[in-house]
C-alpha cells in the first residue's frame, strides 16, 4: 500500500531553519505532484509548496524566498527546507501526494501522518 512518512519536526527559534523529508513507498514516484501543507490549531489546512518530477516547483506567497521544495526522484522522497522561520510558520506539516497541482486538500490521493513544526518567539 502507499506509504507517506514525514520526519523532521521540531522546536525551534524564530529566525531559525529546519528540513522536513517525506518518504513515499508504494506508488508510482514520477506520476504524483509532490506537496507540502500545513495546518495550525483551529485553521484549516494550507499549501504551502509543491515539487513536480520535472524539478519546477510552487509556492504560497507567505513562504517564497524562506522555504525551498525539493524531490529526489531515486529515492522516492520529497523535502522542505524551511528558513526564517517565523511564529506564524507552526503547526502540522502534511506531505501529500496528487496526479496534478491544486492548493486544495481534498485534491490529493494519499497523505502522510504529519509532524509538528513550533516556532517560538
Amino acid at each position: 500500500q502507499v506509504q507517506l512518512v514525514e520526519s523532521g519536526g521540531g522546536l525551534v527559534q524564530a529566525g531559525g531553519s529546519l528540513r522536513l523529508s517525506c518518504a513515499a513507498s508504494g506508488l508510482t514516484f514520477r506520476a504524483y505532484t509532490m506537496t507540502w501543507f500545513r495546518q495550525a490549531p483551529g485553521k484549516e489546512r494550507e499549501f504551502v509548496a509543491a515539487a513536480f518530477w520535472t524539478g519546477g516547483t510552487v509556492y504560497v506567497d507567505s513562504v517564497k524566498g524562506r522555504f525551498t521544495v525539493s524531490r529526489d526522484n531515486a529515492k522516492n522522497a520529497v523535502y522542505l527546507q524551511m528558513g526564517s522561520l517565523k511564529p506564524e510558520d507552526t503547526g502540522v506539516y502534511y506531505c501529500a501526494a496528487g496526479k496534478r497541482l491544486s492548493t486544495t486538500s481534498a485534491t490529493y490521493d494519499y497523505w502522510g501522518q504529519g509532524t509538528q513544526v513550533t516556532v517560538s518567539s
